[in-house]
């Protein structure tokens, strides 16, 4: 028996029940997202460290010395921990700074090492944990925050538009059970009334039989059963109509119980998400104005270094442009220097050249002149030998 406005605002709400079609658009809800995705990661890591203490020989050489010792003395204050908390809760509150020290240690071990968190998230799905109630609740707590950021005001009054039609439809379903009892009551009392006339007319027809003569007993009988029979119908229909009529009543009566428990633990969810969802929201509205106040001093710690590495670049600078001209001059004449060597080395090359040719060309000529020298003795020699003949 839903309203038209029911119907248009049922699947708008259903949205909200898939936190997995929710897609964050915005940079503030993504990074509160993000925040509560690595403290849920971080938690489930944590509450896996006595798993990897049990099996600390299986992990050894992933996790290395540095690991394995961080991970026996997480071990023995955690032990200590047990003992102080049974025997002195007070002294014990020392020892839990430490203890969140080793945690924090053991984490920036773990986390680097994607193959030991797999393997305990794999663990962790079989073992049951401690914190795997307090790790479910914090997930439901994500989905519930980012419904509620995701939330715009047109949803919200859609919401209240949808309580106000589901209070509207109790209200007229109410109404039309009280009608139809009264109705139901009527017809009753209707039929009750026509029961009493109908018997007092079979009395009176009873009454009269006595003084009629035995002749017309048989007509009267006849009447008599025709009015039972008559009565019997009506008092069947009646009956028929009743069982209808309560029928319907309890039909209806068992959609407004429905109605109105689904209503209750709808308003009653709601207002526990609501106060969840209100706690939460301030505790992580300080918590982000701490770490905005932490971040905003480290901002200006960068500042003040970037300022002072800045003053530092300006004097390099000045510095640089000082040395320049001077630098310019040096390399200036390097090069007239090189040059000077260059030309210097064409003409050692050229001399050199023209020394070869003239040594070259002198022992020709030496070696003319020898030749030329032998020729000439040769041709005196032939001369006298030829005088002595004649």
């Amino acid at each position: 028996m839903a309203t038209p406005d029911m119907a248009t605002i049922t699947p708008k709400l259903m949205r909200g029940l898939d936190p997995g079609s929710l897609i964050p658009d915005n940079l503030e809800t993504k990074r509160i997202l993000t925040v509560l995705d690595k403290m849920i990661d971080k938690l489930e890591l944590s509450s896996m460290i006595p798993c990897v203490i049990e099996s600390l020989d299986n992990f050894a050489d992933i996790l290395g010395p540095e690991g394995t010792t961080s991970l026996v003395e997480h071990q023995k204050l955690s032990k200590e921990m047990e003992y102080l908390r049974a025997e002195d809760p007070w002294s014990s509150l020392c020892l839990l700074e430490q203890l969140k020290g080793s945690t924090r240690n053991v984490l920036r071990l773990l986390l680097p090492n994607p193959v030991v968190c797999q393997v305990l998230k794999r663990q962790a799905l079989v073992r049951e944990s401690p914190a795997k109630v307090f790790i479910k609740a914090l997930k439901e707590f994500r989905n519930l925050v980012l419904e509620r950021l995701l939330t715009s005001p047109e949803e919200e009054e859609e919401k209240l538009r949808f309580m106000k039609a589901v209070s509207l439809q109790i209200k007229e379903n109410t109404e039309t059970i009280t009608a139809l009892e009264a109705e139901l009551a009527a017809t009753a009392q209707t039929q009750e009334e026509e029961a009493d006339w109908k018997d007092n007319v079979i009395k009176d027809l009873q009454t009269s039989m006595q003084d009629l003569p035995q002749d017309s007993k048989t007509i009267i009988q006849q009447m008599k059963e025709e009015g039972e029979k008559q009565q019997k119908e009506e008092l069947q229909a009646s009956q028929a109509r009743c069982a209808g009529l309560q029928q319907d009543i309890q039909e209806l009566g068992a959609q407004l119980n429905a109605l109105v428990l689904e209503h209750r633990a709808s308003e009653m969810a709601l207002r526990k998400r609501k106060c969840r969802m209100e706690a939460e929201i301030v505790n992580w509205i300080q918590k982000y104005d701490t770490d905005m106040g932490e971040k905003e001093a480290e901002y200006e710690e960068i500042q003040a270094a970037y300022e002072e590495e800045k003053a530092q670049l300006s004097l390099l600078m000045e510095k640089r442009d000082f040395l320049l001209p001077e630098y310019s001059q040096i390399e200036e004449e390097h090069r007239i220097l090189q040059e000077k060597k260059e030309q210097a080395s064409r003409e050692l090359a050229i001399m050199t050249r023209a020394a070869i040719c003239i040594q070259a060309f002198w022992r020709g000529y030496l070696i003319r002149s020898i030749f030329k020298s032998k020729l000439k003795k040769k041709g005196k020699g032939k001369g006298k030998g030829k005088k002595a003949k004649k």
